[in-house]
């Protein structure tokens, strides 16, 4: 399903672009070669996405100086290495309060367990997508960029900073 999503941003520029009937979607996506299972659930979580509102923040979550404390399942479920990608990102201004809040819920999402530094930053790939947010030509390559499996065991090393 990362792929799909993945083709999605690289096939249609901006969110608007991309075709909002899921049967139609789904017939390029198929046309595309991409499986009726990865297909179907991909839809369900762009749904998901189109679909998540811009709900009111408390104040005290878009101060500067708050602090986002990670409950238990979203601990368990975002490794080390995404909450620090996801803190550097919140702050260097790249992603606000609420897209923050939106990449976690996107990513809790998806139905696999462990979700991968790899498959994290296409959450954040896609909020930003969806958000119409410019992003700078470093943070995307570094959004882009897939990290290798069984490197960057120490989360130091899993997040590459430009």
């Amino acid at each position: 399903m990362i792929d799909i999503l993945v083709y999605l941003f690289e096939t249609y520029g901006y969110a608007e672009a991309c075709p909002n009937e899921p049967d139609q979607l789904a017939r390029k996506l198929a046309a595309a070669g991409f499986d009726e299972a990865d297909i179907a659930e991909a839809l369900d979580w762009l749904s998901g996405l189109r679909g998540t509102v811009q709900s009111a923040l408390p104040p005290a979550a878009t101060d500067k100086r708050s602090i986002r404390v990670f409950s238990e399942d979203e601990a368990a479920r975002l490794d080390v290495a995404s909450r620090s990608f996801l803190l550097f990102l919140c702050n260097t201004g790249v992603v606000s309060a609420h897209q923050r809040e939106r990449i976690i819920e996107r990513a809790l999402a998806l139905s696999s367990s462990d979700i991968s530094i790899s498959e994290f930053k296409v959450m954040v790939l896609m909020v930003l997508w969806q958000d119409k947010t410019p992003v700078d030509g470093l943070i995307l390559d570094e959004l882009m960029t897939e990290e290798v499996e069984g490197e960057g065991e120490d989360w130091g090393e899993a997040i590459t900073v430009h």
